[in-house]
């Protein structure tokens, strides 16, 4: 206990001062950040530079930060013909200017209407995030008020047209993942509902944040996954006991997840796959550590034929938050966002995984193995990290 509370001083020390050490912040951050009083969310956001290090300089940088955000929920979720103030607008001839049947591809509604495609997506995959915990199903404390009580204004997931998706109108993009052409949705039995008016649920944040994420980037737009690397993020900020920080987590969400994306969207791109940054040379990099670390295991998922592109693709593109329970996600992320090298560790977790079932996999045939890796068998986190570390260091 006294080593607890003593650590807990340490890093409350760091946090004081007026221009925070990054350097020291990282090395403390690796080893696991506390939740207490909000501490994991404040350095998520130093370490993924949303915050400067000078605590002077915090108050303008939030500031600004969050005004752009409310300014593009304005400029982006309100749909075409309304008024950012949630007012509706008088009669005009739809014959005189923009309409829903215009061919002008600067037409605002089609890019509504294609706004629409990319948002099936989206509002599906938001339905069934972190299904093993109901928080994302629950009411958040601070909804859009613009998005749910103005009177013109239409909630994202009232845009969705509910029929069943049509497999031929996805098209594979990146790395494995799915972005939608041209196809619609209808929820499951298992798919989140809406609130009533006047309330959010934390799914439907976390829907307008990958929206707008995706307006804003239409080189990329939304892939499948993005909602798995936005979700533990989301999740860290909402639940931040100070209310001045919580009443901002989706404003702060977006930054911070956009800070994050520019560092791994390479892992997205499939024209990038075999660049340095794209994610075949981080499988090329992982076989390698493990022919180091571990030859006669590399030589056999080699002989087997069991290449990294069917389980660790997803491994490293997602930062492992489909391997893991969602605690056990977050620990595994403060290292990850405290490595000054990211993502190296993420490499070298991703090799202590294989290292750690080496038994099972050195008896096991492609199918026992296959499944085996694909879905990875429960573990003490801690012990994944301690070898991972030691791996780091041969």
């Amino acid at each position: 206990m006294t080593s607890f509370k003593s650590r807990l001083k340490e890093l409350d020390v760091m946090l004081d001062e007026d221009i925070i050490c990054l350097k020291e912040l990282r090395k403390y951050c690796f080893q696991g950040i506390p939740v207490e009083q909000g501490r994991r969310a404040l350095c998520w956001k130093l370490l993924l530079n949303y915050l400067p290090p000078s605590r002077a300089a915090w108050d303008e940088a939030l500031r600004g930060q969050r005004d752009t955000y409310r300014r593009f929920v304005r400029e982006m979720v309100v749909r075409p013909g309304g008024r950012a103030d949630g007012s509706v607008p008088s009669r005009v001839d739809v014959t005189e200017r923009d309409h829903p049947l215009s061919l002008d591809p600067d037409s605002q509604w089609q890019a509504f209407f294609k706004d629409n495609d990319v948002l099936g997506q989206i509002d599906k995959d938001v339905r069934r995030l972190c299904p093993d915990i109901s928080f994302f199903q629950q009411p958040t404390e601070y909804p859009c008020r613009e998005v749910v009580c103005g009177d013109y204004h239409e909630r994202l997931h009232e845009r969705v047209d509910r029929v069943y998706l049509s497999s031929s109108n996805v098209r594979r993009v990146g790395l494995g993942m799915n972005k939608m052409v041209d196809s619609k949705l209808r929820p499951s039995d298992m798919d989140y509902v809406p609130l009533p008016l006047g309330q959010e649920a934390h799914w439907e944040v976390v829907e307008r944040v990958l929206f707008l994420y995706a307006k804003l980037n239409p080189g990329q737009s939304y892939v499948q996954g993005m909602n798995e690397i936005i979700g533990p993020i989301y999740y860290t900020f909402a639940s931040d006991p100070d209310t001045k920080w919580r009443e901002h987590a989706e404003a702060d969400t977006f930054g911070v997840f956009t800070n994050l994306m520019s560092e791994i969207r390479d892992f997205f791109i499939k024209t990038l796959d075999d660049s340095e940054s794209g994610i075949n040379y981080r499988l090329r990099l992982l076989m390698e550590r493990l022919q180091q670390h571990d030859p006669h295991l590399a030589v056999r998922l080699r002989v087997q034929e069991l290449r990294p592109q069917y389980f660790a693709f997803r491994w490293m593109t997602l930062l492992l938050s489909q391997e893991f329970t969602l605690p056990d996600v977050i620990r595994i992320w403060d290292s990850l966002f405290a490595d000054e090298k990211r993502f190296n560790f993420l490499t070298e977790v991703c090799c202590a995984m294989m290292v750690l079932i080496r038994d099972q996999l050195m008896s096991g045939d492609f199918a026992h193995n296959m499944k085996l890796l694909q879905s990875y068998p429960p573990v003490e986190i801690r012990t994944v990290l301690a070898r991972a570390e030691t791996l780091m260091h041969r």
